[in-house]
């Protein structure tokens, strides 16, 4: 129970800011902590990272000041002009410079040496003593531009000195054998990254990595039948504080948007701008900048689906300024908002929780009547609502709105709301898609909060309705009671997801190496049977197969929605490859819809895997609405789709090291022959999906390099 009290509080805090507060101490809070989000340390592998300093020429039409040539193979360095060499016999050339100041991004140049060479440049560091540096081969990976003539190179320190070693020396060497012509060189300099770069590298992205890494043996299997993917499974929620300035969440590719969250619970759609925080901020009224109303036409007018919120907790905010812990009533408290009228957290300085007042202090009654009024006017209106769902985590009721329900929910209570709101809302729109119970993650699913409640002996009330998981038997009942009655209240079911392993929510959570990888690998509670779950939870958790099969077994037919999920570090490659990985599970495991809370940081690696399966190239490039049976080893993740032609397919790879390439070796089975290919590849910079070079392409396979930590969209035709 710790653990879960626990997990609600945290959460509820960082949830605070999300509610839409009024003028003075909430909105200066909510920016307050945006700005401390922003302006946080880095990581400790970021900001080991030294600071670039300006480029250092080295050889440019000459050697340049302070610098020495003491190489050993033939060579001509003419004034005004590139330097030549003949590098037969393993030729090499040294320039050396003592005492170089500062620290550098890359090495760059350019160069020209007969195509019968092939690849045969290697590149290092020196330094005197017992410093030793890798021996690099210039391959198609560090080549930026190829000309007639020249090629131009820049390959990054942590290739060339991924130990931050101190060096003087730089060493150009044949690897092989050649002939004695010319190899000439020009523009050699110690560069700063560029800022994409330096911004990936912040992000926990952009490195190159040595060589085409470890060999990843992947599948497309295009013989095994493909399976729908909804096209719901890309969305987001609104946020409160910024939903009349942002406009990037457009830019997204979210299908729909979902009004959601704790004040929601509470809001007056009579008012159309009232809502009540709850514990988020004080338990107050507050007025909104905007409605459910304007919610709905700004989706419309975006082109984006809408899952509207309903309140089934009985009451909603009677105005915009009440609060349910006056001071002026209640006296001091442990933590209070000074806003005007003064509002408690309802927590007596001793710690003691305040017996609430009346809930009409606060707010007016919400019977299924007024929510059946609701959905009528919206049907009237046309507002085109895609989902209804029956309120927002109501086994937190009892402390995220305990000014007007005190109580923690039980079985019935559950139940009988369910009943009475949904049949009120079914016969309002016998057409709406109803979604519940919108509970909140782990101890949910199986008990009720009245199992934990303080002062009760637990359990008891599991025990009391047969000793059956809280989600099996809701879903049981209302089978029963649709056979009973013909009224159907459940079409899909709706959990929320947040990983337990504290890894972060938003914009928060660590950096470092242990979280990264934990933060991708909570991922795997989502589906996989064998994951044990790296947190008090302890056990696999495998949430969509498990939830399917309560389904299969007590309510065949529903559909299943994730209506809030999160994995922290949004603005680092860890956040961003746990997402896509999620969004890829839920398209394979056949969701029916999922909302990302809320959504993601502009041009943050969130985004970018968004983007990934909505927008990959700028253009409208996307994931194909077919999903493709795949296989891909322990490391790197493989999702692939076509279109309903079979023709155009497209195929997400995700490498998961953040150190080390991989080359993925791609087989297409019973696809066709590869007609075209595009690779469009992210690893963190803001600026997004760059076009890559394309792999060693076969009639029937790929072979194509995934950098450390990156996203790669393959964009395929076949004939």
């Amino acid at each position: 129970m710790a653990d879960r009290a626990k997990h609600a509080r945290w959460k509820r805090t960082v949830i605070l800011t999300c509610a839409v507060l009024g003028s003075g101490a909430g909105v200066a809070m909510a920016q307050q902590q945006d700005t401390a989000a922003k302006d946080a340390a880095p990581s400790k592998d970021t900001a080991a990272q030294p600071a670039p300093t300006d480029t250092v020429a080295v050889y440019d039409g000459g050697l340049q000041a302070g610098w020495k040539d003491i190489g050993w193979a033939p060579r001509e360095t003419p004034k005004g002009a590139p330097a030549r060499l003949r590098m037969f016999n393993y030729g090499g050339w040294i320039l050396y410079r003592p005492k170089l100041p500062g620290a550098y991004g890359a090495l760059s140049f350019r160069f020209t040496a007969p195509e019968s060479y092939g690849e045969f440049l290697d590149v290092r560091l020196d330094a005197p003593g017992a410093a030793t540096f890798p021996h690099v081969r210039i391959s198609p990976e560090f080549i930026v531009k190829k000309d007639r003539e020249w090629v131009e190179v820049v390959v990054p320190m942590e290739v060339l000195n991924p130990r931050s070693e101190p060096f003087d020396r730089l060493v150009f060497r044949a690897s092989k054998e050649v002939a004695r012509d010319w190899v000439l060189f020009d523009k050699v300099a110690l560069v700063p990254l560029s800022p994409d770069i330096a911004a990936a590298r912040a992000a926990g992205g952009g490195r190159v990595g040595r060589g085409d890494g470890r060999e990843s043996k992947m599948v497309i299997d295009c013989t095994a039948p493909s399976k729908p993917i909804s096209p719901l499974i890309y969305g987001i929620a609104l946020d409160g504080n910024k939903e009349t300035t942002d406009t990037h969440q457009w830019k997204l590719g979210a299908t729909i948007r979902r009004w959601g969250g704790n004040p929601t619970s509470r809001y007056n759609w009579k008012l159309g701008r009232a809502w009540n925080t709850g514990n988020d901020w004080y338990f107050r009224n507050v007025q909104l900048g905007f409605g459910a109303d304007d919610f709905l036409e700004s989706n419309r007018k975006n082109n984006v689906q809408s899952a509207l919120t309903l309140p089934l907790i009985g009451w909603v905010a009677k105005d915009t300024s009440s609060v349910g812990f006056p001071v002026s009533e209640f006296g001091p408290q442990q933590a209070q908002d000074d806003t005007e009228p003064a509002g408690g957290n309802g927590v007596r300085r001793d710690g003691t929780p305040l017996v609430p007042g009346q809930p009409t202090t606060t707010s007016v009654q919400a019977p299924p009547e007024f929510i059946s009024e609701w959905v009528k006017s919206l049907k009237a209106a046309k507002r085109g609502v895609n989902m209804y769902i029956l309120d927002n985590e109501p086994a937190l009721w009892s402390s995220t709105h305990r000014d007007v329900h005190p109580e923690p929910l039980t079985y019935d209570e559950l139940l009988k709301r369910t009943i009475d709101y949904g049949s009120a809302v079914r016969k309002a729109d016998p057409d709406a898609v109803i979604a519940g119970p919108a509970e909140w993650g782990w101890t949910n699913y199986f008990w009720s909060a009245a199992d934990f409640a303080p002062g009760r002996p637990p359990y008891t009330d599991r025990r009391a309705h047969g000793d059956v998981p809280l989600l099996p038997w809701y879903l049981r009942e209302l089978r029963d009671y649709e056979k009973k009655t013909g009224v159907r209240l459940l079409d899909v079911v709706d959990v929320h997801f947040y990983p337990q392993t504290n890894v972060g929510l938003g914009m928060e959570g660590a950096t470092d190496p242990d979280t990264n990888a934990r933060r991708i690998r909570s991922t795997r509670a989502l589906w996989d049977p064998t994951y044990k779950d790296e947190s008090w939870i302890a056990e696999p958790i495998q949430l969509i197969p498990r939830v399917k099969q309560w389904i299969s077994e007590n309510y065949p037919g529903r559909g299943l929605s994730i209506g809030e999920y999160n994995f922290g570090a949004m603005k680092h490659m860890s956040g961003g490859l746990a997402q896509a990985e999620a969004l890829g599970r839920f398209g394979q495991q056949g969701l029916t819809s999922a909302f990302f809370w809320q959504y993601p940081a502009e041009n943050s690696p969130t985004f970018w895997a968004f983007r990934a399966y909505r927008d990959f190239d700028g253009r409208g490039g996307r994931f194909q609405d077919n999903g493709l049976s795949t296989t891909a080893p322990e490391g790197t993740s493989l999702f692939a789709s076509r279109d309903s032609s079979g023709k155009k397919l497209t195929a997400v790879l995700l490498n998961f090291d953040p150190e080390q390439p991989a080359q993925a070796q791609l087989e297409f089975k019973g696809c066709g022959s590869l007609n075209t290919v595009r690779v469009m590849g992210y690893s963190g910079a803001p600026g997004g999906f760059t076009e890559q070079a394309t792999g060693k392409k076969a009639e029937q396979a790929l072979s194509q390099r995934l950098p450390p930590y990156s996203i790669t969209v393959l964009d395929l035709t076949v004939k």
